[in-house]
């Protein structure tokens, strides 16, 4: 490793809390979903938070909200559970059947974002990162693999125009 990548690395990944987020947002999930062990999870964040206000409910002033993101390849479903960034609490799950959908696809401006269009009134743009720093708006938990699988399940079995 060169100096430069030395002095300009992020933070080092605290793979506990991590695992400990990652098990906690499971439980959390499976409490919302029934047959929840049939999903793959990752952590996302919405900004239309008027769809999922669990966090205003719960006290957050953010703009910003959590959630944890379900995918299951057989039944084509992705399904949103909201939550807020210490996982002490969920909101109800909102499920985007592929059948059912008008639309979905990857947007890659202003965000990278997965775009899904239930019908042509709303939508909801998922963020998802490998992980993020700020514990005070978003959960804490690195998914690198799970996000990529996430990506290959969207894009190539998802997504529709």
């Amino acid at each position: 490793m060169g100096l430069f990548s030395k002095l300009f690395k992020g933070p080092e990944i605290d793979m506990a809390k991590s695992e400990a987020n990652a098990k906690r947002m499971r439980a959390l999930f499976n409490e919302a979903v029934e047959n929840g062990d049939s999903y793959r999870l990752i952590f996302g964040y919405t900004e239309d938070v008027s769809r999922f206000n669990y966090g205003f409910v719960h006290g957050s002033k953010t703009k910003i909200g959590n959630l944890i993101v379900g995918w299951n390849e057989e039944t084509e479903t992705i399904v949103a559970v909201p939550t807020v960034p210490d996982l002490s609490g969920r909101g109800e799950a909102v499920f985007y059947r592929r059948s059912e959908i008008w639309k979905a696809y990857r947007n890659k401006y202003p965000t990278d974002a997965f775009v899904i269009y239930p019908d042509r009134k709303g939508y909801l743009a998922i963020n998802a990162y490998d992980w993020l720093d700020d514990e005070r708006l978003y959960v804490y938990v690195s998914q690198e693999a799970e996000l990529a699988a996430f990506t290959d399940f969207f894009m190539n079995r998802f997504a529709k125009k």
